[in-house]
């Protein structure tokens, strides 16, 4: 009797989306089916109680781990995935954790930065949930590949350890029709979540790319707009003294910023102001940087993250200002 077992996979959400499509495929393949609230909005009593109607129609209660304690319901002050997973151990059903290792958490960060991957809000909650979920049957996890060794061998080891009631097929013609319904249903559900989730990864992935350093591109936009530089009157055709703000200033001479400005003779009117005066600033968000030459001579010039800000620039057709 070939019985499908249902599995309740449950997580935070952002912060796991290619952790959870790994758990969704690997449960498939091992020819079962996935349920998971986490497309649904938490926030109320009624929702909470459709969570745990589905853990308790449920065969086993699968919980992905990360570094993030997720949202937190009012009146137990707990998170709704915490909820869930106690939930399921107080009703007896078979329950596992894959835990995401502290590398794995360590090159998610490289990716998605340490507010995008680790606790913020709620740190101690989060340490004594995890505490918590290690003194019970656990995975610890590399990457993907490893959630989905971890479910194969897990879901195999239920099904021999439970009497699990799970999903049998009917032979009955008209069950069977039904069944195709209800597969052509969960396909096009399943393809409708796919969708969203690549719609949510790549949105993840382009805010990755707009991150320079300690800041965003719409920050740091911001910050050199109103930082201002009092330029002395060789810089300007009348010979009068002006003012330019340091996002103007960038985008005008970053042709020069490039080549390097020196602290010394021989240099073009201008090149040690620049030095002393002006590039300080940029290298305190790491676009420019200070190099020792032969002698005692130094040159400040563009850092990659100072030319990876000015070809955003570009991209968002603000170099047209100068």
């Amino acid at each position: 009797m070939n019985k499908k077992l249902q599995v309740f996979v449950s997580s935070t959400y952002t912060d796991l989306i290619d952790e959870r499509q790994a758990a969704v495929e690997a449960i498939l393949d091992a020819g079962h089916i996935p349920a998971g609230m986490e497309l649904f909005k938490a926030g109320n009593e009624s929702q909470l109680k459709t969570i745990y109607k589905w853990i308790d129609n449920s065969d086993v209660y699968m919980l992905i781990l990360g570094g993030r304690y997720g949202s937190i319901e009012q009146e137990s002050n707990m998170s709704y995935t915490e909820l869930e997973y106690r939930y399921a151990l107080s009703k007896n059903i078979p329950v596992f954790a894959v835990v995401l290792s502290e590398s794995f958490l360590k090159n998610k960060i490289n990716v998605f930065g340490l507010s995008g991957v680790l606790e913020q809000k709620a740190p101690e909650k989060y340490q004594a949930f995890k505490s918590f979920v290690m003194s019970k049957i656990i995975r610890e996890v590399n990457d993907c590949k490893d959630i989905k060794i971890a479910i194969h061998s897990t879901l195999n080891e239920f099904l021999n350890e439970y009497n699990l009631t799970g999903w049998v097929r009917n032979t009955d013609e008209n069950d069977t029709v039904q069944l195709l319904k209800d597969k052509c249903a969960l396909a096009e559900e399943n393809h409708s979540l796919n969708k969203e989730i690549q719609q949510l990864q790549e949105q993840l992935r382009q805010k990755a790319k707009e991150q320079f350093g300690n800041y965003s591109f719409d920050e740091l936009v911001t910050l050199f707009k109103n930082k201002t530089f009092t330029m002395p009157p060789f810089f300007s055709q009348n010979n009068k003294e002006t003012t330019i703000n340091a996002l103007d200033f960038f985008i005008k001479y970053f042709d020069i910023l490039v080549t390097g400005v020196l602290d010394e003779p021989p240099y073009p009117d201008g090149e040690a102001f620049i030095f002393y005066d002006i590039a300080p600033y940029y290298v305190s968000f790491d676009f420019l940087e200070r190099v020792k030459l032969p002698g005692t001579a130094q040159r400040m010039h563009t850092t990659k993250l100072g030319s990876a800000f000015y070809a955003m620039l570009e991209a968002k057709n603000m170099t047209h200002r100068q």
